[in-house]
């Protein structure tokens, strides 16, 4: 059974930095690329990051680059999601997903974790 599980969520203060994980229990983990969505409540989900299945190519939205830093680790079947100088607006709960075959900024993804809060205070 193919499972996402995210993790390292939680409350921190603007300019703060948190790093989230997803650890994935795929079968041939490195023919994935991974992505990272988040949404509020009210809100579609949005695209945050993605990562190829090796890892060399990466891709962010433009409210998070130059601050987030997308990374993997194919060996322990791992995401991970380096947030750093966070901002109010970017609380929401955040998702990773993985896709067979090449990374995408957009839908669909044919897996997905149940979400990990994260709240940026000002």
């Amino acid at each position: 059974q193919v499972q996402l599980v995210e993790s390292g969520g939680g409350l921190v203060q603007a300019g703060d930095s948190l790093r989230l994980s997803c650890a994935a229990s795929i079968p041939a983990f490195g023919t994935y690329a991974m992505g990272w969505f988040r949404q509020t409540p009210g809100k579609e989900r949005e695209f945050v990051a993605a990562i190829s299945r090796g890892g060399s190519i990466t891709y962010y939205s433009d409210p998070v680059k130059d601050r987030f830093t997308v990374s993997r680790n194919n060996a322990l079947k791992s995401a991970y999601l380096q947030m750093r100088s966070l901002k109010p607006e970017d609380t929401a709960d955040y998702y990773c997903a993985a896709r067979l075959g090449e990374a995408r900024a957009t839908l669909p993804y044919d897996y997905w974790g149940q979400g990990t809060q994260v709240t940026v205070s000002s």
